[in-house]
């Protein structure tokens, strides 16, 4: 009698497939928001407006954006592995640039193009790409903590960089992030796998004999904006989009962009406004892991209405809470801010598989295409405010009625019906 020496596995290897992505994405997180701590740096150096400098930021945002949906059929068509770590030497290359630089254009070249690509090709697609392929059991919970590791980057690299920036200089900041980058791409291409059955295996939670998902051959290009016009041609497309664009100009392009010079303006330090940045992403951990977990036991619509409508609140009231030292009250916005920061997104990547089947991950690209849209308008119009008008109060209340717009959008989903 022959025994068998081959033994399953304890753990399966989708955890150590989303423990790579999670390093991946915590690192592209990072790297994205690291702008929010040169802009008084480099005015002080070059002399630059804020508007100019926010400039860079919109494009480096709107690219974020728009690599999405492509980066998910380039996903398809050549397989995660490549594609991330292919984004990590572009982020390394961008913002290692950076040290070099002598006029604004350069700045919107590498943070603005370079980065903007490589870390939109490791966004929130990359997430429902490992998830759709690699969970059927716990999918909602991943989507949460993979989620989450954008906030741990943030929590990691923007007080680390803060402290740089002031310290050695915002180059020697620069060069931190670029070896960062580089330090991931081994891990990537060692452990990160495209399929499951590129190892003989199933999905987590997939029936024994569930067929593998087929690749698809098709031009990465061509699907994407093929997707774009089918869902296009839905309403609950455009309510997703709509609300998550509003999500994005009042996270990554409001707050995460302006939140540091606004505390600054105020006469607080900007260590201390980038460490309150920072507490944001400790509770926006906890905060997507839950709603993850909700997104598995609740109507997704209705945590995207609450979402919106809390947070719209909170912005209407930070304008009055902000001082030279860290008043409790503040400390109150920012935990409460932080558990709603992206808990949006479980339940739009589920709303999207939901509607959407297969195609679900592409048409969150672009419904994440839509979130990166509104964060560079936000971003760019609250530096042109704050150059106008001298404070950026317009910005905060405007984000605040817009979010309770996206209320109503988000409600509004369950009762479209596509065209």
């Amino acid at each position: 009698m022959t025994l068998s020496t081959t033994r399953a596995p304890r753990l399966h290897r989708a955890w150590w497939v989303a423990a790579v992505a999670f390093v991946a994405i915590l690192g592209a997180a990072g790297f994205r928001a690291t702008p929010g701590v040169l802009i008084n740096p480099l005015q002080e150096e070059f002399g630059w407006s804020r508007g100019t400098i926010s400039l860079a930021v919109s494009v480096n945002l709107v690219l974020y954006g728009l690599t999405a949906p492509f980066a998910a059929a380039l996903m398809d068509r050549f397989g995660m592995r490549r594609v991330v770590s292919l984004a990590l030497l572009l982020v390394a290359a961008g913002s290692g640039l950076t040290v070099l630089m002598t006029a604004s254009w350069q700045l919107l070249l590498f943070w603005g193009v370079l980065v903007g690509l490589g870390t939109g090709s490791m966004a929130l697609v990359f997430v429902a790409t490992v998830t759709d392929r690699w969970f059927v059991r716990h999918r909602g919970l991943v989507t949460g903590v993979l989620t989450a590791a954008g906030a741990t980057g943030q929590l990691i690299f923007l007080p680390v960089l803060a402290q740089l920036a002031e310290g050695p200089g915002w180059r020697v900041a620069s060069l931190a992030v670029a070896a960062s980058a580089l330090a991931v791409v081994p891990f990537v291409w060692w452990l990160l796998r495209d399929h499951p059955s590129d190892v003989g295996l199933t999905a987590l939670g997939a029936e024994p004999d569930a067929p593998p998902v087929a690749q698809q051959h098709a031009n990465a290009a061509l699907r994407a904006v093929t997707v774009l016009r089918s869902a296009a041609r839905t309403r609950p497309f455009w309510f997703l989009a709509g609300g998550f664009a509003i999500c994005g100009a009042s996270t990554n392009g409001l707050v995460g962009t302006h939140f540091i010079p606004a505390a600054h303006d105020h006469g607080m330090a900007e260590p201390t406004a980038a460490g309150l940045l920072a507490v944001i992403g400790i509770f926006d951990i906890a905060g997507t892991v839950a709603s993850g977990w909700l997104s598995d036991r609740m109507d997704p619509k209705v945590l995207l209405g609450v979402y919106y409508g809390l947070r719209g609140l909170s912005l209407m009231v930070l304008p009055s809470l902000f001082a030279a030292t860290t008043e409790p009250s503040m400390l109150i916005f920012i935990v409460f801010y932080g558990l709603d920061w992206v808990a949006t997104v479980p339940p739009t990547v589920a709303l999207c598989r939901r509607v959407y089947g297969a195609d679900g991950a592409v048409v969150f690209g672009w419904v994440f295409a839509s979130h990166q849209v509104g964060a560079a308008i936000a971003a760019v119009g609250a530096g042109l405010a704050r150059d106008h008008l001298g404070a950026y109060d317009l910005a905060w209340y405007g984000a605040g009625a817009l979010c309770l717009l996206a209320t109503g959008m988000s409600l509004a989903i369950g009762h479209a019906r596509a065209r």
